[in-house]
């Protein structure tokens, strides 16, 4: 611990004073206790967010009133999807840069306290337009959150074991969507308003950051600098480049191409999963119904289900990430994984035609892939860029590809009367964007073994 030229306290969590140790007993304890609070807010921000596609059917049911047909839901279904992704997109890109200006902590407290409030609201919704601002709210508080813990997490683990631990933390967008769900079997019997309040959970986690997290020394050292140049009456041309507003300084010659893959792959692999995201527990409640369950809500329990295994593989594959990044390198593990999406994305609408006997076999699989390449964000985007940017060029590559992708679902809500009334055709469709994430690694340069830029 030392206290930087502006008297804030910030932690040596550069993981050198404990190298000599090997294994994961080289990680510290603070180290750990940062880890886990970024990991349990991801966690129950998926959770919330994922609660919105798991009552959509009966939500908009009641709000548009009487028995609206299937392409009014989608219509209306994707429109209020697209206010969700809208607010992540802005709310991780504004807040991104606050946080590299403020802080990582703060920034990521104010965060938990705005989705977890406005995800709860969401229940209380008497209409289509106070439910799309409440969502519209609470996703700039959830975008918030991962894109300034992706980087508080990859400057305090340093270079010790960065890669892997940043996937494992990454379990967190799954094992959120598992939880979403089984609270969904539990609750939503009673109905789609009370699944909501769950949102509200987030809230506490709040207790467990006050007063125990600290600024990593690396944004210390950037304040300390910024300082200094500002009070230089001359500064020379690398200082003033350093002074420049940050989002700017994404598109410099230095930084411009990394910000670009950066952005496709973003783009890819949002768009793979977003869709799915959204009409994945209709399809199954379609498809549950296929088989003999007329009743949406008889369906509820065999929903949860399938989203539950669909969660268990994302766990799985967001945690294998890390190692299989550090043996092979992060653009032939991302490649890896976005082709497994596409494959098993097709296999699952188009393949399948029948809620059994292949559906509970294909879902863990497919969120291996579709969820698990989602660790790249994690891995990848903090190290494309230098520290004092590092906050704001991970929230623009997963941001600016989510303001692109938030008119996904609601394209294909609209494309389901083109497609015969088809939420599996749409999907796949939709699942095959994550070719673009293919494309960005062929032109991207490996990081692999590279030290955390500074």
């Amino acid at each position: 611990m030392r206290v930087s030229g502006d008297g804030n306290v910030a932690v040596d969590n550069s993981g050198a004073a404990v190298a000599s140790v090997g294994g994961l007993r080289a990680i510290s304890r603070y180290q750990w206790l940062v880890f886990v609070v970024v990991w349990l807010g991801w966690t129950l921000d998926a959770a919330d967010f994922g609660l919105y596609s798991l009552v959509l059917r009966p939500a908009m049911t009641e709000l548009l009133g009487g028995s609206p047909a299937l392409a009014d839901i989608g219509k209306y279904g994707g429109l209020l999807a697209m206010s969700g992704l809208l607010g992540w997109a802005f709310g991780g890109f504004i807040f991104g840069i606050i946080a590299d200006y403020i802080g990582r902590v703060r920034t990521l407290a104010f965060s938990i306290a705005i989705y977890a409030v406005f995800t709860a609201l969401q229940g209380l919704s008497t209409g289509l337009w106070d439910f799309a601002l409440y969502r519209f709210i609470a996703g700039l508080g959830t975008g918030a959150e991962l894109m300034v813990g992706i980087p508080l997490l990859a400057e305090t683990l340093g270079e010790t074991h960065r890669a892997k631990i940043a996937g494992v933390m990454m379990t967190g967008g799954a094992l959120g969507t598992f939880i979403g769900s089984w609270a969904y079997g539990v609750v939503g019997p009673y109905g789609w308003r009370y699944v909501f309040f769950i949102g509200i959970v987030p809230a506490l986690i709040l207790g467990i950051m006050r007063g125990r997290m600290l600024e990593p020394e690396r944004f210390a050292d950037v304040q300390a600098r910024r300082r200094a140049a500002a009070e230089r009456q001359q500064v020379d041309d690398r200082d003033r480049e350093f002074m420049r507003f940050v989002p700017v300084q994404l598109f410099n010659r230095e930084n411009r191409f990394n910000t670009m893959v950066g952005l496709m792959f973003g783009l890819g692999s949002l768009l793979a999963i977003w869709t799915t995201n959204i009409w994945l527990p209709t399809i199954l409640s379609l498809m549950v119904q296929k088989s003999g369950v007329a009743d949406a809500n008889a369906a509820a329990p065999f929903v949860s289900q399938g989203m539950m295994l669909w969660s268990i593989g994302g766990i799985a594959g967001y945690a294998a990430f890390g190692f299989i990044a550090d043996a092979i390198g992060r653009r032939g593990t991302i490649i890896f994984y976005s082709a497994g999406s596409i494959i098993t994305a097709l296999t699952l609408y188009l393949g399948l035609d029948a809620y059994y006997p292949w559906y509970p076999l294909v879902l863990p699989t497919f969120g291996f892939f579709v969820f698990g390449v989602f660790s790249g964000h994690a891995v990848y985007f903090p190290e494309l860029f230098p520290t004092h940017i590092r906050s704001t060029g991970v929230a623009f590559c997963n941001g600016a590809a989510r303001i692109i992708t938030s008119f996904g679902p609601l394209v294909a809500g609209l494309l389901v009367g083109a497609f015969g009334g088809s939420f599996n055709r749409v999907t796949a469709v939709m699942s095959c964007f994550a070719a673009l994430s293919i494309v960005a690694m062929l032109l991207g340069r490996e990081t692999k073994g590279a030290p955390l830029p500074r």
